[in-house]
């Protein structure tokens, strides 16, 4: 999709509540990895569809698509999980701001040393995957295993700014990074338990439905 399409797209989305604008606009002005605005529209709205009653969220950062989430399903609970302390910390500040926090839970640490407090709340009916790209087939891994049976799971950036389809790359960690995404976006696809799409919306979201 061309840049001016994708601007068309953005442009007549309608406003987010305030507080939302806020932590976007904080994102924007701190360089915080937020889900882009089509991705995340194009995501809610599955959601919408399915009507999870549980999520769970690998990656939290500042808290903005978990409440996001939680304002488009209000009866739904999101537990989330996040490593960085300042990004705890202005989650935790934003989810009480909206008064979501009897709606989301944050599990602080790594999401591959947390799974037993993950466990505890599960089977999920959805899963979203937005966290460390380069880990991103052993989180699927790891949590895929606590998925319910008719359960989906999302995963944001799968198309990496359009990298994954670039055949030279100069820098040698941006480099080995897309080669991580493209071997996940390939044993994704050709999971034997999981029907995928992979959408070009946003940074590219993948849609893995259980078989």
């Amino acid at each position: 999709m061309n840049d001016k399409l994708h601007a068309y797209i953005e442009e007549i989305i309608p406003e987010r509540p305030e507080l939302l604008s806020k932590m976007e606009h904080y994102a924007r002005e701190h360089n915080v990895p937020i889900m882009e605005l089509a991705g995340i529209e194009a995501m809610l709205q599955l959601l919408r569809i399915q009507k999870p009653k549980t999520i769970l969220e690998v990656g939290t950062a500042i808290g903005y698509s978990a409440l996001r989430m939680a304002y488009a399903l209000p009866e739904s609970k999101i537990v989330t999980i996040e490593r960085d302390a300042e990004r705890y910390q202005l989650a935790e500040q934003y989810i009480n701001e909206s008064g979501k926090n009897g709606q989301i839970l944050i599990i602080k640490g790594d999401a591959l040393e947390v799974e037993e407090d993950v466990k505890k709340h599960g089977l999920y009916d959805a899963m979203f995957i937005d966290a460390a790209k380069g880990q991103y087939q052993r989180f699927f891994e790891m949590y895929s295993r606590y998925l319910a049976k008719d359960g989906m799971i999302i995963t944001d950036n799968v198309l990496f700014k359009g990298l994954v389809c670039e055949p030279e790359i100069e820098n040698k960690r941006i480099r080995n990074l897309v080669k991580k995404i493209d071997g996940f976006n390939k044993w994704l696809m050709s999971h034997p338990e999981y029907y995928t799409v992979i959408l070009p919306v946003g940074d590219g979201v993948a849609i893995s439905k259980k078989r």
